[in-house]
């Protein structure tokens, strides 16, 4: 079996002689490393030398393999148990070739531009190494083929379940994990009964008679400076999985689902600037910028040559801009319309290209019997009858293949792909209630359209759609099973978001009414409320123009909050400083969200920040959670520090956070769950927003009280709520959740949180108090200490905070670093610390130099401000930490608790982990 030249190094010596061994340009990748985290095409010896000695900052071991440009990439998943009766179960082609992470792949189940003396050759290849390696269970194999002759290299086997294993699962409706793990157990693959059909066993292969596609979901946007190229290293922070008849449906369905402001590729409301550059350099935006190319009059032959993606792919995109045009030149006739609809346009992007309504674009194509069909996944194409309730619409058919439910069902709107604000936190949320409704004998529909989701296993509700979160999906699908009512408070922004046209198009809403629901996220309505409750906020105003906006800056002062309405993690969120930064700004916000005004706001200084979760049964509190935020204001509650119950909050502050949160939820009439969040300073509380749903802290306060949050909510909406009493703030241990960033993936990507979300996950840790709760939860972001270095770089009139404690570990050993203004403060002060040059200062001892070395264990660099200049020594300081994986601590709150926690309470054999027996036990893993 053919692999790729591959090499191994443990240095940077080792990988030098191995590329030159090899020839440039080489591909390098980090051993024992998840998503190709350390990975890329190296063209240089120099930029050899640079990128090895990161990667093995992080990995005892890197790879130096031959670089198969151009190569397609497939997949197999495979199934054996131990009796050697073995299956393929899913191919996969990855539409984008080699050099681009597969995870960062658009990819298309089964394959579509295979041979069939290709595809039965790679999978002879996958049952041979399934065999030599004695699989039991499942494994997922992935090749580069050489679309010129045929030729084939086996990347990598992964003799475990992988994110491919997840989609394969999806796209099927074969259960790999529960085949793996009954196999585990012994059992044949014969013993165990095929789930979907319940007449056939796990040892077949499945049929497909639909197409999948899944696209990755980026925010790279989102990191302030971060590059937008895609490569072998994977930065993608969700996906979705669209099923249609043919590529094109399944393909725009999937662009739909994005969730990103496109209904379909013709609806993307960005324009590339040079998409010849993003097609031949894969950026996230790589798709749009080939349909932006065909639009304009490329070709096949020149996208082919600039990207190296099969020209079948090419073509159809090709198709998808020609019917684009012609809907544009000529007049909408029926069998036009039902064109257009096949091949995967939306009723919106349809009413774009006709200076029309989506809704009446939607009563004309009804009226026209224009209508998707509802199709069943059955694993098998129809060839035996199946009882499936895995469901999906297609445009391509001429009957349903399901009835509409008997009784009335409730459907519950899932949150769509994971992003940053949008996590497994809302799908626990969404599961949560389809279990509880289950359990009160209410008929349950889910939809979703994100294959890594617990609600999008079709065991998890009577009935499962796997489709987009759009208002005309949602509608086509209640159309055709006539709901009790639609859920949305469970799913995030982008199931809210559609509660007013859902309202307005009399679709039945279960919990908070539109009206209140748009009182709470309309930034002047919301403010508008507070106002006539008396209940107090920062000054504010809306703006429609810079020279309003100048005129409030003036009379209030900066600092300023611009903040766009319906949005989620503070999406085009920032605070600005000056008249320039106002004005770049605003331009922001206006394009993230056109149809709804910007609000400016007093950004208040040195604030604290907490946050109420709870619910609420027609306007009356029924539970509640007040959570404190470490951080002070002006960090996104997203990547905030949370602690449960609060530590650090005098009992009137509690106390009136509650009696404003009855008010406000009294006068929304809010019933289910809810979420608002205060800054107090000076024990004056003002309100800064409040969300009628679920938000992202619902898990962890539930798991920190043993509440179910979601199990109550769900017992109001059905009217099926007995009361109780629920203690949430007398607890006898603190819970603290921390947010995980990705910033090594996210090359040239700030480390500094502000108020729009960058983190992309989070972990919670229980203490006997709020030390100990801290630094467990910090240990668990996956961090650790090996020695007792510690360099100190503070900004501005900071440094004065930490001093006793900076004292305190000096006493205790602790050795300490810091640059020359922190280094001449401590000296004045009498604290011993070792002066280190700035990286622009090329004179030693240099930060640069100790880093690279790693003489470091742990920095804490306090920026003097939130500027977004790249060229400045901290920057490159914080860049430096991040790319050779040392701890690093960029905020004044955190950063006092984890000194605090170094210096009070933690003896070093709790501290200090060896770097050497850490490298050492990674590498007998």
């Amino acid at each position: 079996i053919k692999t790729p030249k591959s090499l191994s190094a443990c240095s940077v010596e080792g990988a030098m002689h191995a590329a030159e061994q090899i020839g440039y340009p080489v591909m390098m990748r980090s051993g024992f490393s998840l998503g190709g985290l350390g990975s890329g095409k190296v063209e240089t010896p120099q930029e050899l030398a640079v990128k090895a000695k990161e990667a093995l900052s992080g990995s005892p071991q890197i790879l130096i393999e031959e670089y198969l440009v151009g190569w397609k990439e497939i997949e197999y998943e495979i199934v054996r148990d131990a009796f050697d009766n073995i299956v393929t179960i899913c191919n996969m082609e990855n539409m984008d070739p080699m050099g681009i992470h597969t995870g960062e792949s658009i990819v298309v189940a089964p394959s579509q531009t295979l041979t069939n003396r290709e595809y039965h050759f790679l999978r002879s290849v996958a049952i041979q190494a399934a065999r030599h390696f004695q699989i039991v269970g499942e494994c997922n194999i992935q090749y580069a083929l050489n679309p010129q002759n045929g030729d084939y290299r086996v990347i990598e086997m992964n003799a475990r379940l992988s994110r491919s294993s997840a989609l394969a699962s999806k796209a099927t409706g074969y259960p790999l994990a529960f085949v793996a793990a009954k196999l585990a157990l012994g059992y044949r693959l014969s013993d165990i009964k095929n789930s979907v059909t319940q007449k056939t066993c796990a040892f077949f292969e499945p049929a497909l008679d639909y197409v999948v596609v899944k696209i990755p979901r980026w925010d790279i946007h989102k990191l302030r400076s971060a590059g937008r190229k895609i490569g072998t290293e994977m930065k993608s922070v969700g996906e979705v999985m669209a099923i249609g008849r043919t590529f094109p449906e399944a393909l725009q369905k999937a662009v739909c689902m994005l969730s990103i402001g496109a209904s379909c590729l013709v609806d993307y409301p960005y324009r590339v600037d040079d998409p010849k550059k993003e097609i031949q350099v894969a950026t996230d935006r790589r798709l749009f910028a080939l349909y932006q190319f065909f639009r304009e009059g490329g070709t096949v032959v020149e996208a082919q040559q600039m990207s190296y993606i099969d020209p079948w792919f090419l073509h159809h995109l090709q198709e998808i801009s020609q019917v684009e045009k012609q809907i544009q030149k000529d007049p909408m006739t029926t069998p036009l319309l039902k064109a257009a609809k096949q091949i995967g346009f939306s009723d919106k992007a349809l009413a774009k290209l006709t200076n029309s309504d989506p809704f009446k674009v939607r009563k004309d194509r009804i009226e026209r019997g224009v209508v998707p069909f509802v199709k069943q996944i059955d694993t098998l194409a129809g060839e035996f009858d199946a009882t499936t309730n895995y469901l999906y619409l297609t445009y391509h058919g001429v009957c349903h293949d399901v009835r509409r439910s008997d009784s009335s069902p409730v459907i519950v709107l899932g949150s769509g792909p994971y992003c940053i604000g949008s996590s497994v936190e809302f799908d626990w949320c969404a599961v949560n209630m389809s279990r509880t409704l289950r359990k009160l004998k209410v008929p349950t529909i889910i939809i979703n359209s994100n294959p890594e989701t617990v609600s999008t296993d079709y065991d998890e509700s009577d009935r499962l759609y796997f489709e987009a979160l759009s208002q005309e999906r949602v509608m086509d699908i209640a159309d055709f099973e006539s709901p009790k009512g639609i859920v949305l408070s469970v799913g995030g922004q982008v199931a809210n978001n559609l509660a007013v046209p859902l309202h307005e198009g009399g679709y039945p809403l279960l919990g908070t009414s539109a009206a209140s629901i748009d009182r709470a996220e309309n930034r002047e309505k919301f403010s508008s409320l507070l106002h006539n409750l008396g209940v107090d906020q920062p000054k504010w105003q809306s703006v429609t123009s810079l020279e309003k906006a100048k005129k409030f800056a003036r009379a209030v002062g900066y600092p300023l909050l611009i903040r766009p309405s319906y949005v989620l993690s503070g999406s085009a969120m920032n605070v600005v400083s000056s008249e320039q930064e106002l004005a770049r700004y605003l331009k922001e916000a206006s394009i993230v969200s056109p149809d709804h005004p910007v609000v400016i706001s007093q950004f208040i200084v040195d604030a604290k920040e907490l946050e109420v979760d709870g619910v609420a049964k027609e306007g009356q509190i029924v539970i509640e959670a007040l959570t404190e935020h470490i951080e002070n204001a002006g960090v996104h509650s997203g990547d905030a520090t949370i602690v449960l119950p609060p530590q650090r909050l005098y009992l009137e502050t509690i106390r009136r956070t509650k009696k404003i949160t009855r008010e406000i939820v009294k006068a929304l009439c809010i019933t289910g769950p809810f979420n608002i969040q205060f800054i107090a300073k000076n024990n004056s509380i003002q309100v800064i927003e409040c969300n009628a749903r679920a938000s992202r802290s619902f898990p962890f306060v539930s798991k920190v009280t043993h509440h179910n949050f979601i199990e109550i909510a769900t017992q109001v909406l059905m009217g099926k709520y007995e009361g109780g009493f629920f203690e949430t703030l007398e607890l006898d241990y603190v819970g603290v959740k921390t947010p995980q960033f990705s910033y090594q993936r996210l090359k040239g990507a700030d480390p500094v949180a502000h108020v729009e979300m960058a983190s992309t996950g989070e972990v919670a840790c229980l203490g006997n108090d709020l030390l100990e709760a801290f630094f467990t939860s910090w240990l668990a972001t996956e961090q650790s200490i090996p020695g007792k270095r510690i360099l100190v770089s503070i900004g501005g009139d900071k440094k004065g905070k930490f001093l006793e404690v900076l004292r305190q570990l000096e006493e205790k050993g602790w050795e300490l670093y810091s640059t020359e203004g922190t280094h001449d403060f401590l000296s004045r002060n009498g604290v011993a610390s070792i002066c280190v040059y700035k990286p622009s200062e090329r004179m030693e001892p240099n930060v640069a130099t100790l880093i690279s070395q790693r003489n470091i264990d742990v920095i804490v660099n306090i920026p003097r401000s939130l500027g977004t200049n790249t060229q400045t020594d901290g920057f490159m300081l914080r860049r430096l930490c991040i790319d050779h994986h040392i701890p690093l601590i960029t905020n004044l709150q955190i950063s006092q608790i984890f000194l605090q926690c170094l210096s009070e309470r933690f003896p070093d054999q709790v501290l200090v982990k060896s770097w050497q027996e850490h490298v050492q036990t990674k590498g007998k893993q």
